[in-house]
């Protein structure tokens, strides 16, 4: 149920919630009368909010395949499988994570020397330009990664139904063919 495609997380989902119906069920106990008679003892009518709570979980599964179906059936649509990317914004909160923690480590180490040398201060120097280095080039790869086409229809929403069955050419741009004298 923890790996990365969304069917295998859909099972795991729908498996999970039969298995919680199914014990919730079974330690109410063996059945009794309907708890909607009169006249009849207490003792032998079966308690109805397990059965509510089961059914209450039925609904709720149900809802998160519908969920889980739709969301795997978009991203299939839109990527071709239906894997779970990470998302670039966790990935650039650990690097920077990681960068102020390597910074933190790298001031304390300059600062623990009484009288630091030339050559300390420079690989000192040095470290720095490369932690800023490595943050540039991660938001330049996360920039890079918003301008997918420029076109937010297509890239999430995806394109009119009408438009495929009137066979109307979609509004995305084509790329231009002429390459020009040197082609």
């Amino acid at each position: 149920m923890l790996t990365r495609p969304l069917t295998r997380i859909l099972l795991g989902a729908v498996i999970a919630g039969n298995g919680i119906n199914l014990l919730v069920l079974s330690a109410t106990g063996s059945a009794g009368r309907e708890p909607l008679l009169y006249g009849v003892e207490l003792g032998r009518v079966t308690d109805p909010l397990p059965q509510a709570i089961a059914l209450t979980a039925i609904v709720i599964t149900l809802a998160t395949t519908a969920f889980l179906l739709a969301m795997a059936y978009r991203s299939h649509q839109l990527t071709g499988t239906d894997e779970v990317h990470d998302d670039d914004e966790d990935r650039r909160i650990v690097l920077r994570a990681e960068v102020l923690g390597e910074r933190d480590e790298l001031r304390e180490q300059y600062r623990a020397e009484a009288e630091p040398s030339a050559e300390a201060q420079r690989r000192y120097r040095a470290e720095r330009r490369r932690l800023r280095a490595r943050l540039r080039a991660d938001r330049a790869l996360q920039a890079r990664g918003r301008d997918a086409s420029g076109d937010l229809w297509h890239d999430v929403l995806g394109a009119d139904a009408e438009d495929y069955a009137a066979g109307r050419p979609t509004e995305r741009p084509e790329p231009p063919t002429n390459r020009g004298d040197t082609g």
